[in-house]
């Protein structure tokens, strides 16, 4: 019998053996080019839980044979990426090594601005390549001078395809799984339990594993799995389900407008110990994407939820939370600028760029005046209403609409003075 979970016991040890994320590791693709010339720089690992960001840092420093050194954000402070720093020092200067050290920092995003800082000088110099793993949007999380130094690459949850061949290669490679009978009749309900994350997918096998008697076959069906899961929700990666699944619960109460049901899975939230400023910045998102027009103010309590959260912390800051879940929930809802910026973005990818209305372009020299560049421009604020009828859209896109108002107060009256400004009263 072994304690040790199938994930770990399955995990890649080359290349050959790892699955997903072909458009890093593909053939002919950055990373694998990267391996394979053995010249690594440093980079970010950016993807949800369980699609190989650890994984591919160790076989990357196992395949070009460098010194690797790791650090989990979580647990470290300034003082331990110093001492780890004066290790790759020393190693770095070793005869013997000859690729720079690898410092493999998981979670880089709970790293605090001075403890980025701290990496800046050994990255610049040379002195350690740095692989960072996160699930932040490192643009919101990782210092610019650090982000300036490391190239991000993104990584996917695995795809359905992906997560097949992953259930395959459990069933024919571990030592445990190969000598019991699996008989796989349904992957529907694995495979959306897993949501694209490896190490999910693996503990819900290893449950159905442990919960067969070895004499018995293990059955992997859709009902099987849900009832599993069921008599025992958190057994399939804590982590992994705190951080997407509940948050995702939470986001959908508020866009639904149940106020207890984003309470509840804002309670949820803390008491699994997720990160508050990651709680808050949903609820910013939330507030623009959902709600929008329809109350902008939801907006501004949002992000003065966020900046409360960075002052006053736990356990206070769950009050400020919870006042601001409920009133987002109970505002009315609106995703009419979520839409139209989408829409706007689809257009001009599809007619690139069309150029700029002669009499809307800036003209801050005499050449460009001669040219044309600002005249005719009509200065609304000379006009009746702040107000006078002029194109303000390229000429091959004269009269498209992207914003459409929904169906609420707030944007009705919008609407509405659009509609008196634009009328035919003021041609």
């Amino acid at each position: 019998m072994t304690f040790e979970p199938l994930a770990e016991r399955l995990r890649p040890k080359n290349l050959d053996e790892y699955i997903g994320q072909k458009h890093l590791v593909g053939k002919d693709c950055i990373l694998r080019r990267m391996i394979e010339s053995e010249q690594i720089s440093s980079f970010i690992l950016w993807g949800p839980p369980g699609v190989g960001k650890t994984t591919l840092a160790q076989i990357i420093a196992t395949q070009v044979e460098a010194p690797f050194f790791t650090l989990s954000a979580v647990h470290s402070g300034v003082k331990d990426v110093r001492d780890v720093l004066t290790q790759c020092k020393q190693e770095a200067g070793s005869m013997f090594n000859k690729h720079r050290p690898i410092l493999f920092i998981d979670e880089i995003h709970r790293f605090n601005k001075s403890q980025q800082d701290s990496l800046l000088a050994a990255v610049e110099m040379g002195v350690v390549t740095l692989i960072g793993a996160t699930t932040e949007n490192p643009s919101f999380e990782i210092i610019r001078p650090l982000l300036s130094r490391a190239q991000v690459y993104v990584l996917n949850p695995l795809s359905d395809s992906d997560l097949q061949e992953l259930l395959q290669r459990a069933i024919t490679h571990d030592r445990i799984l190969k000598n019991r009978n699996v008989q796989v009749e349904e992957t529907e309900a694995l495979f959306r339990f897993a949501g694209g994350d490896a190490r999910k997918m693996l503990n819900i096998l290893d449950l159905l594993c442990q919960s067969t008697s070895d004499d018995a076959p293990i059955i992997i069906r859709n009902d099987i799995v849900t009832q599993r899961l069921q008599q025992n929700p958190m057994a399939y990666d804590k982590n992994g389900e705190m951080h997407y699944d509940i948050i995702s619960a939470f986001i959908k109460s508020i866009r639904g407008s149940n106020p207890d049901a984003a309470v509840y899975w804002l309670a949820r939230l803390i008491a699994g110990g997720e990160d508050p400023e990651f709680i808050a910045r949903r609820m910013v998102i939330s507030a623009a994407e959902d709600i929008g027009l329809a109350n902008p103010n939801a907006l501004l309590l949002a992000n003065a939820t966020f900046d409360a959260i960075k002052k006053i912390g736990w356990p206070e800051g769950r009050i400020v939370m919870s006042e601001c879940a409920i009133y987002l929930a109970t505002s009315p809802k609106s995703n009419s600028a979520y839409n139209a910026i989408n829409e706007a973005l689809s257009y001009v990818e599809q007619t690139g760029n069309q150029p700029v209305p002669l009499h809307l372009r800036n003209a801050p020299t005499k050449l460009m005046k001669e040219l044309g560049y600002g005249a005719d421009y009509l200065y609304p604020h000379v006009y009746p209403n702040n107000f006078v009828i002029q194109e303000y859209l390229p000429h091959g896109c004269r009269g498209k609409r992207f914003w459409n108002p929904g169906n609420n107060p707030q944007e009705s009256k919008m609407q509405e003075r659009m509609d008196w400004l634009w009328g035919e009263k003021n041609k």
